[in-house]
Formats: C-alpha cells, structure tokens, sequence
C-alpha cells in the first residue's frame, strides 16, 4: 500500500542527537541553548512551561529532597498522573542522586504498598490526583503540586518531612547512584518484577528513539500512555525532552479521546504514540472527530506495546494521512528494542515491527540456536538498554537473563533483512492436542473480518483434546455480523484447528493500565 508522504521531511544534516547521560542532565542542552524553548503544556489553559522553568523547578524539589536526609541511591516512590508534578518529580529525583520508582496511581492501597516495600522506598512523592484519595502507604508520603500561572511562570509547593537514617531495607539494597528507575512490570502484585535501569539504560534508549524517528526541536506530541510505563516515559516524555521537543500533558493527566484532536492541534504536534486498543479508539471517532484539514500534518504515527492488526493499520494511515510505524520493546530492555523506519530511511513492511534499533536482535530454537531467516523462535535481544536483571529475584533473573542476552518470551521471526515479525507470546500458546496455536495470530485474523472492532483468543480447558480455542468478539454495530458469519471468515482464513470452538460476541474486552489486553482477565471471564 502506498503511504502518504510526510509533510515535511527532516533533512537529515539538522537532526542532532541529544547529549544526554541519563536523567540528571537530560534538560542541560537545551537550557543552555534554548531556555526559554517550551518543554511542556500543561492544564486545562494548556500553559507553556519552558526549559529554564522546568529545570529550575526539579532544582528545587531536588535540593528538599536532599534536606529531607535522603542520600545518593535511595529509592523514592513517585504516584502521580502525566501531570507537570510527574515530570519536575522524576527529574528532582535524579538531580538529587535518588532513584525514582513510578507506580501506577489507581493501583488498590494494599497493592501500592506492597510494591513501596518490597522496594524500600525512603519515601512517596504523589500528585494532587493521588493525595486525593484516601491510602495509608508504609512510607512518608509527601504531596507535591506545581503551581503554574498564566504567563508561563511556575513554583513548587513541596515539604518534606525529615527522613531519619535507617539501615537499607527491600530490593533497594541492590541500587546505587547508578540507577536512575525502578519499573514495575505488568502483573498482580505477587508476579510483578522490579526492574532497574540505569542512567546509561535511560541514555541509550533516548538517543536510540530520537535517532529512529529523527526527532529535534520542532517536533511535540501529546502525552498519550501513561508515565508509570516505559511506553510513555522513554517513547512521548523523556525522548521529546531530550531532542528539545514539547509535550502537552492532557488535563487532569489522562488520555481523553474527546479533546485529544484539539490538544495536537493546540501543541501543533507533530507525532504521537500509543497502544493499538487507543489506536482503535481514535480509528472508530474519527468520522466524527478527526478534524481532516486541519488536523496538524503528522510526520509518522507510532505503535507499541501490543500487536496492531494490519486492517487497522492500513485504516489509520488512510484517515490520518502519515505512516503507521509499528514499534517492539519490554520494560527489561528500556522500551524500544526494534522499529519500522521513517520512510525515507526504509522499507516499510506490514506485519513487521521493524529492525533492531541500538540493540541486537536474534531468534533461537529450544537449544538456544540461531534460526534460519523466516524460522519462528524465542527473540532474544542483547546492547545499552538492556538491564541487569530483576530486583530481589535471582531465580527469575537467571532464567530471563542469559550470557548478556534477554530472552523476551515473545515468539517471532527474522526475515533476510533483519526485520522482525511477531508471532506470540510462549506462555499464552494454546496446546490443542499438540498443535500449538497462537491466540495472537487468530485475533488477527478476527480483527479483519468485516464488522469486526477487536478480539481476544483463549485457551479453554477440554477433557479430549487437553485446550480448546475460545474466542470473544467485540463487533462494531449491535445489529452488524453475526457469530456464523465471523465463523465463516475464520475457516476461510484459519488452519481447521486454529479456529475458534467456542465464540462469545461482547461489548468490551479488559484491558491493563497501560493499554494491552488483560489476558488473565479474558480467561477468567470467558473461559470456565
């Protein structure tokens, strides 16, 4: 399929790549070249926050910090929204020598908790979103809130209690000023691992994705995935910042589908990323949203996090005129491991998440050796962004972390040219009487039938057969296809055993914080 063109192509002799180390001097650069530049928009006015505004405010929380008596390596917990208080927060952390640890705002107290613990958390710094509610947590909790005016000035309301000297407890033993994050992976509390990533993780992983979509000064996206994620922390936040870009932090600081096409027009954005379940959202308002003309001209529009069915894809490039470029990454590699290219740097290719960027990418059988090109296998990724391991968890890290290399877990393929395709997850594969089936394959398949708006594939226990294929399908209009007819596509698109036994059409699926699909959730709910 033909893609449009950019509006504009970036000559490739302006793109400068940031000179970053980590999260200390992320803003360095351009407060010394561009400090009255914006970096953010924030609240509902959608005022701009410069530069020189914004390091000055992660000055100041840096230097309470410090008075608070928290020390180089000490671990803070930070549950905010995208909001302003996220942004000097995490940056006052890093410029204090602490390392910060974002949470998810809406986790239940005992799950919040749970994590401060298991890590060792001096302390929490929570937004006024979070301050809100009502949560005892097991650490000083202090709330932090950016009074912003009018005229682009700012200040910080910030007191810390005074933290007293205490021996190391919890994973954060493990940190030193080194560090620069601890990120929580997806999973209920007793399954989610700690990851650190280092300030040279956080470097490698700016540099790489500024360099993948060549972004600079006159780019500025949305805030679109949550902060706690490294989608929207490494991808939207810390990737803008570092190039001199700008980002506007929606109001209350949450993705709103019914003002996102007025706050890209507000910034003049010039990309943005999400998840394909917000990618679907966009797709099914934009006949009466999308503002066409003038929509700002988009340079790319990117996906991660979960797999983007080529139906919508080719949708999304059709209605908002710019390329789609599928990205793939995890937590333990720092975000983005692979990418498709701008177009005019390659190839773009449906199906595929791109080639290796920074990183190298390898696909191996059982043995652990390298597969022929188009031979599926496990992905393994190994360079800068990968992590060390897990916090507290040297079993886990033995087994996920091997001679350098990071075993994903995910099943894919290389083609002759290096890029990748993904095929599955191991753990999520369907075993129906030894033939293993994908369910990531099949809800491809689902999604591009006619009328079909999303779906989710599970394993459904069977006496005979050991699992079965269930599937549940959301349609686009209550009276649109039918159970037999999306049957039908199924068999004429689907290997006789991979197509669904048992098909439940549903008005929603559940999704996880950061926008993919809650399998545990689906089986729980659909399969017994």
């Amino acid at each position: 399929m033909a893609v449009p063109a950019a509006a504009s192509v970036r000559d490739a002799n302006r793109y400068r790549p940031p000179q970053v180390t980590g999260l200390v001097d992320l803003l360095d650069r351009q407060v010394r070249e561009r400090p009255h530049a914006r970096a953010l928009v924030v609240t509902g006015e959608r005022v701009q926050l410069s530069y020189r505004v914004l390091a000055s405010l992660a000055d100041e929380v840096a230097a309470r910090l410090r008075g608070a008596g928290l020390g180089r390596g000490d671990a803070v917990g930070l549950i905010c929204a995208n909001t302003a208080e996220f942004v000097v927060a995490l940056l006052g952390a890093a410029r204090a020598g602490l390392v910060a640890a974002p949470l998810d705002p809406v986790l239940p107290e005992a799950q919040l908790s749970a994590r401060l613990v298991a890590l060792g958390a001096r302390a929490v710094l929570v937004d006024a979103s979070a301050s809100g509610r009502d949560v005892r947590l097991p650490v000083p909790s202090w709330s932090l809130r950016v009074d912003v005016s009018g005229a682009g000035t700012a200040a910080v309301a910030l007191e810390p209690g005074i933290c007293d000297s205490v021996q190391v407890q919890g994973a954060a033993r493990e940190l030193s000023e080194r560090d620069a994050l601890v990120l929580f992976t997806a999973g209920t509390t007793d399954r989610a691992k700690m990851v650190p990533l280092t300030h040279a993780n956080v470097a490698a992983s700016v540099r790489t994705i500024c360099a993948t979509y060549e972004l600079g000064p006159d780019d500025a996206t949305v805030a679109v995935m949550p902060f706690f994620h490294g989608h929207g922390l490494f991808a939207a936040l810390l990737s803008s910042l570092a190039s001199g870009g700008c980002v506007l932090l929606p109001e209350r600081g949450r993705f709103s589908a019914g003002t996102f096409w007025d706050d890209m027009r507000a910034v003049h954005a010039t990309w943005f990323t999400a998840v394909p379940a917000i990618h679907e959202i966009l797709l099914d308002r934009s006949e009466r949203e999308y503002p066409g003309a003038q929509a700002p001209p988009l340079k790319f529009v990117r996906s991660c996090s979960a797999p983007l069915n080529t139906a919508t894809q080719r949708a999304l490039e059709r209605t908002f005129g710019a390329p789609l470029l599928s990205a793939y990454g995890m937590t333990e590699s720092s975000h983005q491991a692979t990418s498709e290219p701008l177009p005019q740097r390659g190839a773009l290719r449906q199906g595929s998440v791109g080639r290796p960027t920074g990183v190298a990418v390898r696909v191996v059988d059982r043995s652990g050796r390298a597969c022929p090109a188009g031979v599926e296998g496990e992905v393994w990724v190994q360079g800068a962004t990968v992590a060390r391991g897990y916090l507290a968890d040297g079993d886990e890290s033995a087994r996920t972390f091997v001679d350098g290399w990071l075993r994903t877990g995910d099943l894919g393929a290389l083609d002759e040219d290096g890029y990748l395709s993904l095929t599955g997850r191991i753990k999520n594969l369907i075993n129906r009487g030894g033939e293993k089936i994908s369910p990531e394959h099949v809800e491809d398949i689902l999604a591009g039938c006619p009328g079909v708006a999303e779906a989710a594939v599970f394993a459904v226990p069977d006496a005979v057969y050991g699992q079965r294929v269930g599937a549940a399908v959301v349609v686009r209009e209550p009276d649109g296809v039918g159970r037999e007819e999306i049957l039908r596509y199924c068999r004429d698109h689907l290997a006789a055993f991979e197509v669904p036994d048992r098909l439940e059409l549903v008005t929603a699926l559940p999704y996880t914080a950061k926008g993919g699909l809650d399998r545990k959730a689906v089986q729980a709910r659909y399969a017994p």
